[in-house]
């Protein structure tokens, strides 16, 4: 048998990498377990930073908190991994009446929104490019994360260092002590789940109110547009580079699987040919299940009844903001006993 280490953790999306990066940083040693799934949520993100969301547009929750820990921790990370992921981007959202307009201009108003919401929208190569709008509103603060881009390459220093088992976890193969883990060869104090959409599976933490929705994005080219911003416009258009541009996603609450359908392809590209007023060149046309939470919060926390297991899931679309703040508040409270905030704890829903 392998040395005891202080941690395992089952999942390398971006609550594995991130809480990962958060522990060792710690001191701690690890080992992950991840099989490299294609569908993940992960892989298939736009991994959008956007400050005002909805269609009342308010402020996402707790984002005054989340900002400045994710800004720095990408940071890190790209110093670490020596990469570029992390790309500040303004978002663009039209405004399609009157109505909108005015409930933009009350929340423009507002001391508090200021410091997200530009007074005047510069809707630069999107001008000659896209149908135009009623009118527009600009989001500062925002940013883009290639959080597939961070994956891989943690996934490499995981595998230089010998941290990772690239397999599927086998809960037959789980022994829990009265002090600590073993699977098969490897013993831990603790084990933490970062499953996904998986987690509903989860023979441990299933009596978590787990949901899940797919989404469906397409990549396609549109040669010679050149947008820097991000705009939500009928579909977000995402810039990645190259031409290249993410569009997404559908939201399906009714899922049969994760693969992509050609009703999800059909919608998307519909969307795109109103935005558009040029030709674009579909690339691929990508699916995967989103984890989901009730309440709309992450699961943090030790099982009641197994102290040694552990969960961080339930990050949703705004994991690219919530992750960074939440991998260290959750390694903070593993490693020096400290609170979790009782809107993430998973004590809220009991056994």
């Amino acid at each position: 048998m392998n040395s005891s280490i202080d941690y395992i953790i089952v999942g390398q999306g971006l609550a594995g990498t991130l809480l990962s990066y958060e522990l060792q940083k710690c001191g701690k040693s690890i080992m992950v377990i991840d099989q490299g799934h294609e569908g993940a949520a992960s892989k298939v993100a736009a991994g959008i930073i956007n400050p005002i969301t909805g269609r009342r547009y308010v402020k996402s929750w707790q984002i005054e908190a989340l900002l400045p820990v994710a800004k720095t921790t990408y940071h890190e990370l790209e110093q670490l991994l020596d990469i570029q992921f992390f790309h500040p981007r303004t978002v663009l959202r039209t405004l399609y009446n009157h109505r909108e307009v005015q409930a933009w201009d009350i929340r423009l108003d507002d001391p508090a929104y200021q410091k997200y919401m530009s007074e005047q929208a510069d809707i630069g190569r999107y001008e000659s490019f896209t149908q135009p709008a009623y009118d527009y509103g600009q989001v500062k603060q925002s940013a883009q994360v290639r959080i597939h881009i961070l994956i891989e390459a943690y996934r490499n220093k995981l595998r230089s260092e010998n941290r990772l088992l690239e397999e599927v976890f086998d809960f037959e193969q789980l022994s829990i002590s009265s002090e600590d883990i073993t699977y098969p060869d490897v013993k831990a104090a603790t084990i933490i789940f970062c499953e996904g959409h998986r987690a509903k599976q989860n023979p441990f933490f299933s009596y978590l109110p787990f949901g899940g929705t797919k989404g469906e994005v397409l990549l396609v080219k549109i040669p010679e547009a050149q947008f820097e911003k991000m705009l939500k416009q009928r579909v977000f258009i995402v810039p990645l580079g190259d031409d290249l541009y993410w569009i997404g996603a559908t939201n399906d609450w009714q899922y049969e699987d994760g693969q992509p359908t050609a009703k999800g392809r059909q919608y998307l590209e519909d969307r795109l040919k109103e935005v558009l007023k040029v030709p674009f060149e579909i690339v691929s046309h990508q699916a995967a299940v989103r984890p989901t939470v009730k309440d709309r919060r992450p699961f943090l926390g030790r099982h009641p009844k197994y102290p040694q297991l552990g969960i961080f899931n339930g990050l949703g679309t705004k994991g690219a903001s919530l992750g960074p703040y939440f991998a260290k508040h959750f390694a903070d409270f593993l490693t020096e006993q400290q609170p979790l905030m009782p809107a993430v704890d998973i004590q809220r829903y009991g056994v």
